[in-house]
């Protein structure tokens, strides 16, 4: 290693099924295999691991995937310049409602909700729509961060039925470790999260998941590794050791004969803290959490221009942000493929696809109108 003879770092990650490479690659000696002494810290928001990466409390972290281009454009309350190195999982999101809330839907839309999961937009905008005739107050839902992929994806659920999310409900923001207790107490009507937060409040009986990340877009990149720019310059070889540790993680967790194990490990109080029966069931889902496999970890740039896109079109980001130049600088797909290729892993040559390419929900001008339409109703 050119960096430190053994480097010592701090990596950061918060309880979600998708930590899973930072946790198993501890379990597993891959860091120790690559030369890194690496201590691994449980963080309770993603608040808290923006803060400690701007800060260097943390040098590296499992992160929201629209997160490092919010800090680098300053359109956050920090600014920092921050790298995704590499996609850590895609899939695994849920948005769940309160059981209270899904007897409201079958009262307002009965034909909807008997249709079966994914659950209908059309039946949350009836109940908005009765709970603003009546002066009733509006839905609260919860995603885990302005800058998220559940907030992204909670908005365009919403919007298919002409729901405008800053308008017709409160959204609201909890970090995923509490989103079960927030719904149980009635604080928030709904929440989306990664797993296992969904099947948990299924298997408490106090909420139903309504629709699943790839019932909107199969293959939505979900966490990342990220690390600032600056670290990224300063370390090179210390992150590309760290890179190959988490591929060799992801390898393994994309084998099925390993989820049962992983689901045991990722269900210590150390990690999770939540039954093994929990992780296996959701681990268990076919295709619902990818890790590896289909250049999963490889940091498309088309993906940072997709989440720029949403940060324009929900007003979070200047109209005239250069798109491309930021994607450019902030997913580092140059430093993952030195890495990949290191480990003999494949990975596509292209830095985009075209906008579609990766099956990803593309705006219409019928989403438009139906929103003005809603907005008119109401």
């Amino acid at each position: 290693m050119a960096d430190l003879e053994r480097p010592k770092i701090k990596v950061g990650f918060i309880p979600i099924i998708d930590c899973a490479p930072i946790v198993l690659a501890e379990e597993l000696g891959a860091y120790e295999r690559q030369g890194l002494e690496v201590e691994i810290r449980r963080e309770v928001s993603w608040a808290n691991v923006r803060d400690k990466l701007a800060l260097s409390k943390l040098d590296a972290s499992h992160i929201l995937a629209p997160l490092p281009l919010a800090l680098t454009l300053g359109i956050d309350s920090v600014s920092v310049p921050v790298i995704n190195a590499m996609t850590l999982q895609v899939n695994g999101n849920a948005l769940t409602l309160s059981t209270s809330l899904w007897r409201e839907m079958e009262e307002a839309a009965p034909e909807l909700v008997k249709a079966g999961r994914p659950l209908d937009a059309r039946a949350i905008a009836a109940v908005v729509a009765r709970r603003a005739a009546t002066g009733a107050k509006p839905l609260v839902l919860a995603s885990v961060f302005p800058y998220s992929p559940q907030n992204y994806m909670t908005r365009l659920w919403l919007s298919s039925a002409g729901v405008d999310p800053d308008r017709d409900v409160r959204m609201a923001v909890v970090p995923p470790p509490h989103t079960v207790a927030y719904l149980s107490g009635g604080a928030i009507d709904g929440y989306c999260v990664g797993e296992p937060w969904n099947q948990q409040s299924e298997a408490l009986g106090i909420g139903r998941i309504a629709i699943t990340g790839p019932d909107i877009w199969r293959g939505m990149p979900e966490k990342v590794l990220g690390c600032t720019e600056s670290w990224a310059a300063n370390n090179p070889n210390t992150l590309r050791a760290l890179i190959k540790a988490l591929i060799e993680a992801c390898l393994w967790l994309d084998e099925p004969a390993n989820r049962p194990e992983a689901a045991r490990i990722l269900s210590s109080p150390r990690y999770l803290n939540t039954p093994a029966e929990i992780m296996a069931r959701t681990l268990d889902l076919p295709g619902f959490h990818v890790f590896q496999r289909d250049a999963a970890n490889f940091p498309w740039r088309s993906h940072a221009d997709w989440f720029l896109a949403q940060m324009v079109r929900w007003k979070q980001a200047p109209a005239d942000t250069d798109i491309k130049a930021v994607a450019d600088r902030v997913y580092r797909t140059d430093i993952y493929r030195a890495a990949a290729r290191e480990m003999g892993v494949d990975c596509p040559e292209a830095d985009r696809l075209p906008p579609g390419g990766h099956g990803e929900p593309l705006p219409t001008a019928q989403q438009t109108s139906e929103a003005s339409s809603f907005r008119r109703r109401v």
